[in-house]
C-alpha cells in the first residue's frame, strides 16, 4: 500500500513505476513509465533503487548526488494514484 505524501517510504515502488525521477530519466533513458533503475528485493520484500544500492555502499559524490536528488528518507512525494 502506498504511503501518503510525507510518510516513510514502504518500499512500494508506486512512484518509480509510474515515472522516473531526474537520476532515473537519466539512466532510463524515459520521461513516462516504469523507472528501469528499480529493483525488487527478496530480502527486505520492497523495492529498492538500483542507484542507492550501489551508491549507498560508497562514500563517493555519486553516493550523496544520488541520494540528494531522490530524496532518500525525506518521505513519500509521490503524488500517484493507486486505482
Amino acid at each position: 500500500m502506498k504511503p501518503r505524501p510525507g510518510e516513510a517510504c514502504n518500499g512500494c515502488g508506486v512512484c518509480c513505476l509510474a515515472e522516473p525521477c531526474p537520476v532515473g530519466v537519466l539512466v532510463s533513458l524515459r520521461l513516462r513509465g516504469a523507472c528501469r533503475a528499480l529493483r525488487w528485493d527478496d530480502a527486505q520484500r520492497r523495492y529498492r533503487c538500483g542507484l542507492m544500492g550501489r551508491a549507498a555502499s560508497s562514500r563517493s559524490p555519486w553516493s550523496w548526488f544520488a541520494r540528494r536528488v531522490i530524496a532518500a528518507g525525506q518521505g513519500c512525494d509521490s503524488d500517484a494514484e493507486v486505482g
